[in-house]
This record gives structure tokens, C-alpha cells and sequence, in this order.
């Protein structure tokens, strides 16, 4: 194994660098938003994106410049071969801008994961653990201010209080994934005044995820506090502090407090339901009417899916692309005037995954968050004083915590295929996750750093650049109605069904079929099920 850090801080500048980059980004991303409204959840999510790709670019840049040599366990060879074949099914998709998109933010996520990692074996994991927790903390927050009256163009009401994810059930998976970190943070801390914060942010975490009333959120935690209540107590019995099995009562019993009173505090929601808590809570495992009904639906459409593309998927981001073909037309998934369907992805990571890139690349993904967890594990091992890492027997119970949870709730909605949570799973593995067995290493020399830098860098910037593209777009977008913004529009993003058939539909009532021909003709490339360009295929004479 490799060896642990000494207790020295073994950083530079040039990892400061990093550190504050990924903390910025951290930080931005679950601000990040925009208040173009006719792009729906695109509003939320290219912003989110373009943050997730330029913090990975910024971060990769730093850390590469600083490699001497590389490294690999396990859980590394795991990750790239699940990048090889998400990059093999993208190359073979038939929307390669769903793919490209898709695949950008995996890419971009591991690159998160590798820096995080190596900035917290070099003595700078507290920080960054402290920033990501802060984060959960402030993405609940816009939720709770949303919920108690505050508006904003960068807020939704379809999915109140969704803060600035656009989404409630977005807002209360970060919340959840949040609380792990939390619990370590504190029970670890030095300073009682960073178990007081602590508990405040949990407070408000836990306030957020009742407001919610996502029950993928409530139902991840319920299991994670059965299968791991007994072994966080006897791990935090076993952190160097004496008081802290107390600070965990302290934790729960402030948070309790806030969940109190974000029940008892009056909020600006329209729920339909009189009692919309206890609803919530009563439909947990109700997979007979409602969302849970439309979730097996849609589950049993992809599976058949599933079976005509085994091996690498139908694409990353592609799902919605070949879902119409498998699904009836009175399918809850599917929008009623055209055969889309309603969400750009299945409601599951693991079901998503495994339709887009195939039974293998999620299995060795699997095997790549097992192995995370087993290097946390070895790490406490041995002697205190030759290994540092045993003194915290608490960190790979908060790990594991942190993969059940984002496992369990991905289970049940997208997580690890948007860039937000993206960005702060991938930075909480890497952070609180160590180095296992070298299997192969290899030194660098100024030529490895180059080819390192065209092969990881580029791409990322790439992605950056894009997404940066896809912003401007929806800015030249603007109403819809002018032929000059949408046509600019398209230019910055061609790969945009909404902007070509929008482009289609404005250019052939200013200039007819001759200007909305070829656009109607990529809407139609880009989604063949949909009904709407074909709608004016057929109106410009084409069958």
C-alpha cells in the first residue's frame, strides 16, 4: 500500500492553487444558474456544467504541473477502464451531442476525484471536506429561502423549493450526501466552535430535506442510518475526543430543532395535499400509484432496452433518444402532444447507466466505489504511529456513508450524471478517500507531463468551451421570436434540439420551408421519435 502522509503538510503552492480552485468551485455550483426560463432545467444545468468542467480544467492544469510520477491502485484502473467504455459508447451513439455531453461530465468528475484525492494526501483534506459541507449548507439554503418567501428569476415554481437546482428532489439529494461529511467534520473537529457551525448547518440540511419531501432523499438516510447507527457510535467512541459520542447527541438534537421548525414556520408552498409531510412519508414505498408507479413503468420499458443494447449501452445522454421506441404511448414518461420523453434522463443513475453504457461499465463503476471504500478501510490499519490515517476510525464509516447514500438515492433519480452533485461526490470521495496498493507506476519526465496535459487538459477545456457556448446560446435565444437571436443561437449550439426546432418553426414562418428545412431535418436526426419536426418535414413536402 502506498504509504500515508506524513503529519507534515506535504503541499506547495502550486496545491493551494488547487485547493482554492476546487473550493471555488464547490462553492459556485450550486449557485450557479441562469434566468433563461424557456430552457426549463437547461437553465440550471449548463451553468452547473460549465463550472463542473472549468473547476476540473483549472484543477488538472495545477496538479499536472506538479506530477513526477504516476501512481495507479485498483480503484484507479476500475475508474479508467469505466471511462473507456463510456468513451467507446459515446464514439458509437447516434446523438453524439447528448453523448458529448453526457460523457463530459463523467470525465470531468473523475478529473475532480483524482485532484481531490491527491490534495488531501497531501495534508489538505479538512479544507476541503470544511468547503464541500459549507456547500451542501448554502445549496439548502436557497431552498429554505425560496420555501419561506424569497423570489428570484434564478428560481423555479414548478419544482418548489428547488433553490437554485431548479428542483426540490435535486436540492434534497445534495442535503443528503452532505450529511456524512457533516457528521465526520464535526465529530473530528479540534474547535468546539466548528461543532456549533456544524450543527447549525445540519439544521439546516435536515430542515431542507423535510421541505423537500423527496423520498429517495428521506429513504437513502433511513437505510444508511440502519445499516451504519451502531458503527458511527462505536467509531466515534473511538476518535480521540472524549466527548464525542456527545457531539453526535448535540448534532441530532439541533437538528431535530430545525426540522421542528421548518414544520411549525409558515412557507410560501402550494402543496395540494392537507397533510403533504405525512403523504410524503406514507408514499415512501408506494410504487402503485403516483411517481413510484411511473418509476417501475419506466424502469420496465428500459430494461427491454436493456436487453437489445448489453453490452456498451445505447450512448451516454442517449436514453431519450431510443426510450419512445419501447414505451407505449399512454407511458407516463413521455410528453403528451409528442413522443419525448418528459426528463432528459431515466430516474435512476444505475438504470440510466446501465441502458447508456452497458451491464460492464457499471459493473466495474461498482467495483470502483467498493474499492474506495476498501482502501478507507485498510488505511486505519496498523500502528499509529506509523500510520496516521489509524487515528481517524471514523473516516471510512463517513465514506461508505457517503457512497450508500449516493448510491441509494441515485437509485430512485439522476445524481452522478448531473455536474452539481457530480462535482461534490466526486470531490467528497477524493477528500476523505486514500491511495491503495500501487499496481503500476511510472515515472514522469517533461515529455509524460506534455502528452498528460494534451490527453486530460485539452478535453476538459474542450468541455469548458462548450458548455461556455451552450450559456451564450441561451442567452442569444432570448424569447424565441426574433430570427436573428435563435439563428445566433444555433451557431453557438448546434447540437441543441430545442434551438433547431425552435429555428425551424421561426424560419418557415418568416422565410418558409428553403431556412427551415435543414434545421427541421437536425431536430429530426437529433431525436427521431419526436413528432414535431417531422410535423414540418411533412409540411415542406418531405416524408
Amino acid at each position: 500500500m502506498a504509504p500515508s502522509p506524513p503529519r507534515a503538510a506535504q503541499f506547495g503552492p502550486k496545491h493551494v492553487a488547487a485547493l482554492l480552485v476546487l473550493q471555488l468551485g464547490v462553492l459556485a455550483v450550486v449557485l450557479a444558474a441562469t434566468p433563461f426560463k424557456p430552457f426549463e432545467l437547461d437553465h440550471f444545468f449548463v451553468p452547473k456544467e460549465l463550472t463542473l468542467h472549468a473547476t476540473a480544467f483549472l484543477c488538472v492544469a495545477l496538479c499536472i504541473n506538479r506530477l513526477r510520477s504516476i501512481s495507479l491502485d485498483r480503484v484507479d484502473f476500475f475508474l479508467m477502464v469505466f471511462a473507456a467504455l463510456s468513451i467507446v459508447s459515446s464514439i458509437l451513439a447516434p446523438n453524439r451531442w447528448l453523448s458529448l455531453r453526457a460523457l463530459a461530465i463523467t470525465l470531468s468528475g473523475l478529473a475532480i476525484f483524482w485532484c481531490a484525492r491527491a490534495l488531501s494526501n497531501s495534508g489538505l483534506k479538512r479544507p476541503l471536506v470544511a468547503v464541500i459541507v459549507l456547500a451542501t449548507v448554502l445549496g439548502a439554503a436557497t431552498s429554505l429561502a425560496q420555501a419561506y418567501g424569497l423570489e428570484s428569476d434564478y428560481f423555479t415554481l414548478s419544482r418548489a423549493p428547488g433553490g437554485t437546482f431548479g428542483n426540490r428532489n435535486f436540492v434534497a439529494h445534495i442535503s443528503a450526501i452532505g450529511v456524512p461529511l457533516l457528521i465526520w467534520y464535526a465529530v473530528t473537529a479540534r474547535r468546539i466552535i466548528a461543532v456549533v457551525l456544524c450543527a447549525l448547518g445540519g439544521a439546516v440540511l435536515a430542515a431542507a430535506l423535510v421541505m423537500s419531501r423527496s423520498r429517495a432523499a428521506w429513504l437513502a438516510l433511513l437505510v444508511v442510518a440502519v445499516l451504519l447507527a451502531i458503527p458511527v457510535w462505536r467509531a466515534a467512541l473511538r476518535v480521540p475526543h472524549a466527548d464525542a459520542g456527545r457531539r453526535l447527541v448535540f448534532l441530532g438534537i439541533v437538528a431535530a430543532a430545525g426540522v421542528v421548525l421548518a414544520l411549525a414556520l409558515p412557507n410560501r408552498l402550494n402543496w395540494k395535499s392537507d397533510s403533504p409531510y405525512l403523504d410524503s412519508v406514507r408514499g415512501v414505498v408506494d410504487y402503485n400509484s403516483g411517481s413510484g408507479r411511473g418509476r417501475i413503468i419506466q424502469y420496465r420499458n428500459t430494461l427491454h432496452m436493456i436487453e437489445a443494447h448489453p453490452i456498451l449501452g445505447v450512448g451516454p445522454g442517449n436514453g431519450p433518444v431510443y426510450y419512445p421506441r419501447f414505451a407505449a404511448r399512454n407511458d407516463p414518461s413521455l410528453l403528451h402532444d409528442d413522443d419525448m420523453t418528459a426528463n432528459p434522463w431515466p430516474s435512476s443513475d444505475w438504470v440510466a447507466l446501465i441502458a447508456e453504457r452497458g451491464t460492464i461499465a457499471v459493473i466495474v463503476l461498482l467495483l470502483a466505489f467498493v474499492g474506495i471504500v476498501a482502501n478507507a478501510f485498510q488505511s486505519t490499519r496498523g500502528s499509529t504511529a506509523n500510520n496516521p490515517g489509524a487515528r481517524d476510525p471514523f473516516l471510512p464509516i463517513a465514506l461508505t456513508a457517503t457512497v450508500l447514500v449516493t448510491a441509494a438515492v441515485g437509485f430512485f433519480d439522476a445524481v452522478l450524471l448531473l455536474a452539481a452533485p457530480a462535482l461534490l461526490v466526486w470531490a467528497a470521495l477524493g477528500a476523505l478517500g486514500t491511495n491503495g496498493r500501487a499496481r503500476s507506476e511510472r515515472t514522469l519526465g517533461g515529455g509524460g507531463r506534455r502528452v498528460a496535459f494534451i490527453c486530460f487538459v485539452v478535453p476538459l477545456f474542450l468541455f469548458a468551451l462548450r458548455s461556455a457556448c451552450q450559456t451564450l446560446a441561451m442567452q442569444a435565444f432570448g424569447s424565441g421570436d426574433r430570427l436573428s437571436g435563435v439563428e445566433r443561437a444555433a451557431m453557438l449550439d448546434p447540437g441543441s434540439y430545442r434551438i433547431q426546432l425552435r429555428l425551424a418553426v421561426v424560419g418557415l414562418n418568416a422565410r418558409g420551408c428553403k431556412l427551415a428545412l435543414p434545421h427541421a431535418e437536425r431536430a429530426a436526426a437529433m431525436f427521431p421519435s419526436a413528432g414535431a419536426p417531422r410535423s414540418i418535414l411533412r409540411r415542406c413536402g418531405m416524408k
